[in-house]
């Protein structure tokens, strides 16, 4: 097995576990060794990125049990394998010594949306994970091709953004086809 199929089957397995209280608590992501200093802007990119692809999944595994909908429900399976694998490109293109979370959702939103079922979940996910999350994802990952100053994470910032837009423009398209005002 090489090192990338371990970090996948690892980002998987996290990935299972169901969200606990306890994840309320905000990991610090980007954290770095004298060795290796990494630009604010970088910084906050790992962590905006990190806790963008993170919601996603989550949401996605609540919207496979509180939603009722074909096309959320697709929609919803498709963020999280696209997640997964933009998790595993972010902790690939993360210098040595800088720490990507591993659990670093949005506990809030997640909150907001676990008492929600049927239409109700469909409209809330869709506006606020599906439209609201990705317009703020394509943002940071715009920011981080403009003024990123690591070229690996530059360079996986540029290599994600059309699946970023591709998934916003989805999430455009379900809200519309659903009746959901964004």
């Amino acid at each position: 097995m090489n090192l990338k199929q371990v970090v996948i089957g690892a980002i998987l397995l996290t990935g299972a576990l169901v969200i606990s209280p306890l994840a309320a608590a905000q990991t610090e992501a980007a954290s770095t060794t004298a060795a290796n200093p990494l630009a604010q802007a970088d910084k906050d990119f790992v962590q905006s990125a990190s806790m963008s692809s993170s919601t996603e999944i989550d949401a996605a595994k609540l919207a496979t049990a509180n939603s009722e909908d074909k096309d959320v429900k697709s929609f919803a399976h498709h963020m999280m394998l696209d997640h997964t694998k933009l998790t595993a490109q972010l902790k690939m293109a993360a210098p040595h010594g800088v720490t990507v979370p591993k659990d670093n959702s949005d506990t809030a939103l997640l909150g907001s949306l676990k008492g929600l079922k049927g239409k109700a979940f469909d409209e809330a996910y869709i506006t606020k994970v599906g439209v609201e999350g990705h317009k703020q994802a394509v943002a940071a990952f715009e920011k981080e091709v403009a003024q990123g100053q690591d070229a690996k994470l530059k360079k996986a910032a540029e290599s994600a953004l059309p699946t970023i837009q591709k998934h916003y423009q989805m999430a455009q398209d379900l809200a519309a086809k659903k009746g959901v005002t964004q």
